[in-house]
């Protein structure tokens, strides 16, 4: 399996611990003010951007969804807003984040249509084509081998279904950048050491944005994976891609 710069971009460079082993404790160490601060520091607009990577799956009307780092599961309970499947599993490395997950999935009702479960996006632990769509709201950064988990989101998915991936990115346009970078450097690790007392998280946040392989590279990625008709979208000014590939 081939290693990019970003799968070598962890949370605490001086722990013997994995990356996949620290992005979990990371997670829930954060986990109580994660939601707070995605609205926080996104002045909300990162609920925009989930709708419209949902809304590339409209057309196939998937029944069974796979949210691969589902979190607090904010992608799979818009997806059962925005599309109604019989079934959406949700899956994450990170037992904090999902019991926050579970509480909101509880609260909406929908525990019959949306399960969370324990699981590893790199070993996903079902079968071949068990699954219409695929969705990925800011997780593949956080693979320790982004090509062994983009195979097994090929690998589960069904023939004719389609993954949808959407992924930080750098803004290319020069009188953004400076903005851009002051933001990331500077306002989300504060915000991050002010609300979750963890500034650690949101440093590493922007390394893993920094080093990831983003645009037609990571579109090459995915057909290297076995994905076909990939395409890209780019979102705010390029602070943030959605990318789509089918099997």
């Amino acid at each position: 399996m081939a290693k990019f710069a970003h799968d070598t971009i962890v949370p605490d460079s001086g722990s013997n611990a994995g990356k996949k082993q620290q992005v979990a404790e990371m997670f829930n160490d954060i986990a109580f003010r994660y939601d707070f601060l995605n609205r926080f520091l996104s002045v909300g607009i990162d609920i925009r951007w989930r709708k419209k990577a949902i809304g590339f799956l409209k057309d196939i009307h998937p029944q069974q969804v796979l949210d691969v780092a589902t979190g607090t599961a904010d992608v799979a309970l818009l997806t059962y807003k925005m599309l109604r499947p019989k079934k959406i599993i949700g899956i994450d490395i990170s037992e904090g984040m999902l019991d926050f997950g579970r509480k909101k999935i509880e609260q909406a009702g929908l525990q019959h249509s949306i399960e969370l479960q324990l699981g590893d996006s790199e070993k996903i632990n079902f079968a071949d084509n068990s699954f219409d769509a695929i969705t990925v709201a800011f997780g593949v950064r956080n693979f320790e081998n982004l090509e062994k988990g983009l195979k097994e989101m090929y690998r589960v998915l069904k023939p004719g279904g389609r993954a949808v991936i959407l992924e930080f990115s750098k803004p290319k346009q020069t009188a953004f950048k400076s903005v851009y970078k002051l933001y990331m450097n500077i306002i989300a690790p504060g915000f991050g050491k002010m609300f979750a007392k963890n500034k650690d998280a949101y440093q590493y946040l922007n390394g893993s944005i920094q080093a990831f392989p983003e645009g037609e590279t990571f579109l090459n990625i995915m057909n290297e994976a076995g994905f076909t008709q990939t395409h890209l979208q780019t979102l705010s000014l390029g602070i943030c891609t959605i990318y789509c590939g089918s099997k």
